[in-house]
């Protein structure tokens, strides 16, 4: 393996690579280090670095996974996240339809859709940042 990275190698920087102390050092170096490649771990840095250390606490910070089913009844009622009091939603009431039901979801207890009667609740989020 070693032999075909040296034919790829120009003649005068292999003279130079082995007649040049410092250079001889440096390239071993980091032949020597190299441990293979590196994990997202190991290399995610500032706002990645945060999310996948979330993610490793179970936490979803930015929403990052698919929301949970609710089944969209008084009992469980559909969680709709917001940082303010009040949040537009709409709703389809049937798989198929072509047509979205919009209503204003307020903070408190949960409401209905005007149209099919799946109730929704709005939940205070805090945001990650």
């Amino acid at each position: 393996m070693a032999s075909r990275m040296f034919l790829r190698i120009p003649r005068s920087a292999l003279r130079l690579l082995t007649f040049n102390p410092v250079l001889r050092a440096t390239a071993q170096r980091t032949i020597g280090t190299v441990k293979g490649i590196p994990t997202d771990d190991e290399q995610a840095t500032g706002l990645e670095r945060l999310t996948l250390q979330a993610l490793k606490k179970g936490q979803d910070p930015f929403s990052i996974l698919k929301p949970k089913k609710y089944a969209g009844t008084k009992e469980d009622p559909h969680i709709v996240p917001c940082i303010g009091n009040k949040r537009l939603v709409g709703c389809l009431c049937e798989e198929d339809n072509t047509s979205i039901v919009w209503f204003w979801l307020h903070e408190g207890n949960s409401q209905r859709c005007p149209s099919c009667g799946s109730h929704y609740k709005l939940l205070h989020h805090q945001l990650p940042h």
